[in-house]
C-alpha cells in the first residue's frame, strides 16, 4: 500500500514538473524543470525495478541532453522583441493536436494497470540488466546489430558532412 501511495506522489509531482516546463516563460527555468522531471522519471524507473533504465535516464537525458539544452539556450540570447506572435488559430490548432495526442494515450493505456499487476507478479527479474542483456543478445540480437550498423553509418555520415562544410568554407 505505501508503493502505492509513493507512486502516486512521484506521478503527480512528475505531471505537475512537466507542465511547469511547458508553461513556463523563462527558458532556463523550463530546461530546469525539465531535469526535475527526468530525476523523477528515474525514480519511478527504479520502483519499478528497471534499474538499468534509471541509470540510462539519469546519466544521458538529465546529465548530456540538459547541458546541451542550457549551452544552446545561453547561446541563443533569447529576446521578447524577437519571439514570435501567437496567433488564435496556433493556440487552437495546439489544442486540438494536445487533445488528440491525450485521448490516443487514454485509449492505448485503458488496460495497463490490470496487466502491469499479473506481469509484475510472474516474473520479479524483469527490468534488471542481467535479464535485459539475454533478451538483447539472444531474441533480439538481429536487429542490436543493425542498429549499431545503423549508429556507425550516422556517425560516419556527421564527419563527411562535417568536413565538406571545413573545406567548403577554406
Amino acid at each position: 500500500m505505501s508503493l502505492q501511495i509513493i507512486s502516486i506522489i512521484l506521478g503527480s509531482l512528475t505531471l505537475a514538473t512537466a507542465l511547469l516546463v511547458v508553461l513556463s516563460k523563462h527558458p532556463v527555468r523550463s530546461v530546469i524543470y525539465l531535469v526535475v522531471t527526468f530525476f523523477l522519471i528515474t525514480s519511478m524507473y527504479i520502483m519499478m525495478n528497471a534499474q538499468f533504465l534509471a541509470i540510462v535516464n539519469m546519466i544521458v537525458y538529465a546529465g548530456a541532453i540538459m547541458v546541451l539544452f542550457l549551452f544552446v539556450l545561453m547561446l541563443l540570447n533569447l529576446n521578447k522583441e524577437i519571439e514570435p506572435v501567437n496567433t488564435r488559430t496556433a493556440q487552437f490548432t495546439a489544442l486540438i493536436a494536445g487533445g488528440s495526442l491525450l485521448l490516443i494515450l487514454i485509449t492505448a493505456l485503458k488496460d495497463t494497470l490490470i496487466l502491469g499487476e499479473s506481469f509484475r507478479q510472474k516474473n520479479e527479474q524483469i527490468g534488471l540488466v542481467k535479464e535485459l542483456g539475454n533478451l538483447l543478445f539472444t531474441k533480439y540480437v538481429v536487429a542490436f546489430e543493425i542498429t549499431s550498423i545503423l549508429f556507425i553509418a550516422a556517425m560516419v555520415g556527421a564527419i563527411l558532412l562535417a568536413k565538406r562544410e571545413k573545406q567548403i568554407i577554406e
